[in-house]
């Protein structure tokens, strides 16, 4: 069985990705709010963050540590995005189902040619 690889004297503790907290915390509130629409916002600003922190956790070697919160925040955001879009679709078959049941023309009485 070979021993666990030793880490040189120099190389830096692990850190948490600060960055990777605020993805899940945008990511939640983007889907939390996702029905609502006002979700788009915080879930798009949580996808972009998420590329940025994963490239700078890929740059750091393994010393920047909380990809799974990166994912959590990825997987919350894109939910909340398809929240949203399916709040935007029900609404506007509902309005025209609304339009279309609405009659266009003056009300006659029955006999009236």
């Amino acid at each position: 069985m070979a021993a666990p690889p030793t880490r040189h004297p120099m190389d830096p503790d692990p850190a948490p990705a600060t960055k990777a907290r605020a993805v899940f915390a945008l990511g939640l509130l983007g889907f939390l709010t996702g029905p609502f629409v006002g979700g788009v916002i915080p879930a798009t600003i949580a996808l972009l963050l998420a590329r940025q922190t994963a490239r700078d956790a890929f740059a750091a070697k393994g010393y920047l540590i909380g990809s799974v919160w990166i994912r959590r925040g990825r997987r919350l955001a894109w939910a909340g995005l398809v929240l949203a879009i399916t709040a935007l679709v029900v609404a506007s078959i509902a309005g025209l189902l609304h339009l279309a049941s609405t009659p266009s023309g003056p009300d006659f009485a029955p006999g009236t040619d």
